[in-house]
């Protein structure tokens, strides 16, 4: 089987580029914590809801338009490392996560997932992260199917915009 292609629209150059890549490879820490030591603002940086414990911020290599990533301002691998306040803000997100995602793009269903350990498939396991993913039904289209390559139609600037109009209003951004 041949791996996926992927075939990315030239305005997700800005988003990989807006990192300068001495301070992300002196840095310490994921992606994500060096993200949130850039000093870029959300908007840059594509953090979609900022709470006490936990944040959440859209993926720069997305399987599909929409994908979400909530995570732990910690950084820690395992689910066992949360404390509760942690678990409970982390859960109640991921929740906030699928209904921002069902109200801003109308999905058929939404696959919430986790990677624990790079063997299980997690390409930034030092950083517990949840995946909140909407799928339609035959979602695997034609490009994916024929040409094994996936297309991705908004901007992740657009996708970080809708997602912050539809976050539930019950449980504002601190």
């Amino acid at each position: 089987m041949t791996p996926l292609e992927r075939l990315w629209n030239g305005w997700r150059a800005t988003y990989v580029q807006s990192l300068d890549p001495t301070d992300v490879a002196a840095g310490e820490g994921s992606i994500f914590t060096r993200i949130l030591a850039s000093g870029m603002s959300d908007e840059d940086a594509n953090i979609v809801h900022r709470g006490a414990t936990c944040f959440a911020i859209l993926n720069a290599f997305p399987y599909g338009t929409g994908h979400l990533l909530v995570l732990p301002y910690r950084e820690l691998a395992n689910l066992e490392d949360l404390d509760p306040a942690e678990t409970a803000e982390l859960w109640s997100t991921v929740t906030d996560g699928v209904r921002a995602v069902k109200t801003a793009y109308g999905p058929d269903g939404v696959n919430v997932g986790i990677n624990l350990g790079r063997p299980a498939g997690g390409s930034v396991s030092e950083h517990l992260h949840v995946h909140v993913v909407p799928r339609w039904t035959g979602d695997a289209n034609f490009m994916t199917a024929v040409a094994n390559t996936r297309t991705l139609p908004e901007p992740l600037v657009d996708t970080a915009r809708k997602l912050r109009a539809a976050w539930p209003a019950d449980r504002p951004a601190v």
